[in-house]
């Protein structure tokens, strides 16, 4: 569905898509009201985004157009022109990620249009942003040449699962989910890199993002995947999403004997040259 991994960035344009769909099955949207003027102006911004154009000079033409809506309805405390405030602010958190923008509008939004549907969801949006911004200040910390934090768990076998387990060993953590299309389309990569170069002191450990065990079980028996697996069933609520601030997957880190990292979110035949090179440092 995504072409290089899921996350909260790569929402943009589905976010903006379900926006523009919640508001043409509202109801039928008159000439000359806000719902009507948000489509044109949506559509408008969708069909730049779609073509590439994702840059506040791009864009810069239409936030004054967001500003002529709410003038021409001033004063009707509605969903629709609530809507648009939120829209507005969404291109400035989602798309042009600049928060020092969006924010004021969501807290003007919820002041002027506190009984509408629209207000209700910002506390949820802003306690996502937080959610990234934490997520953000982890994965800088987890940088290439750092150490990566081991964790004590338990596989799906219910044998010990940790990093030490594997020292002097390169291994390759992989955050994915069975769910996930790119996860998918890269694990054949994966695959091979670990057939090749297991037996020369290659491992992988999984962690997986799902919520289903008996799916995770067949997908691994029909895939024939032989490396150890976490799971707690929570979803991106994981126990180890949370500790690694993963909100995007695949995220994949490569650990030298030592577990410091030495390369981060490697795809294709990169994967395979890495983990390659890496052995025959030990």
């Amino acid at each position: 569905m995504r072409p290089l991994n899921y996350s909260p960035m790569n929402t943009l344009l589905r976010s903006l898509a379900v926006a523009l769909s919640l508001l043409l099955s509202a109801g039928l949207a008159r000439a000359g009201d806000a719902k009507a003027e948000l489509q044109e102006l949506v559509t408008k911004i969708q069909t730049k985004l779609k073509a590439g154009k994702n840059t506040e000079k791009d864009l810069a033409e239409h936030f004054p157009e967001f500003d002529k809506i709410l003038a021409a309805h001033k004063g009707e405390k509605t969903d629709d022109v609530a809507q648009v405030l939120l829209m507005k602010a969404m291109l400035y958190i989602q798309v042009l990620d600049d928060e020092a923008k969006g924010m004021p509008l969501l807290t003007q939004l919820k002041k002027d249009y506190p009984d509408t549907k629209p207000a209700q969801v910002v506390d949820r949006m802003l306690a996502s942003i937080e959610g990234q911004k934490a997520s953000k200040e982890i994965q800088r910390k987890l940088a290439v040449g750092a150490k990566f934090p081991d964790f004590e768990e338990q596989d799906l076998a219910g044998k010990p699962l940790s990093i030490a387990r594997f020292k002097g060993k390169v291994v390759l953590v992989d955050f994915w989910a069975t769910w996930c299309g790119p996860c998918i389309a890269e694990l054949p990569n994966v695959k091979a890199a670990y057939d090749k170069h297991h037996a020369k002191g290659f491992e992988i450990v999984g962690i997986s993002l799902d919520s289903e065990r008996a799916k995770l079980d067949k997908f691994i028996a029909d895939k024939h995947l032989p490396w150890p697996q976490y799971f707690d069933g929570k979803g991106w609520q994981s126990k180890l999403a949370g500790v690694y601030g993963v909100n995007s997957i695949p995220a994949t880190y490569l650990l030298d004997g030592e577990g410091k990292i030495i390369a981060k979110n490697l795809r294709g035949e990169a994967l395979e040259e890495a983990v390659a090179k890496a052995l025959t440092k030990k």
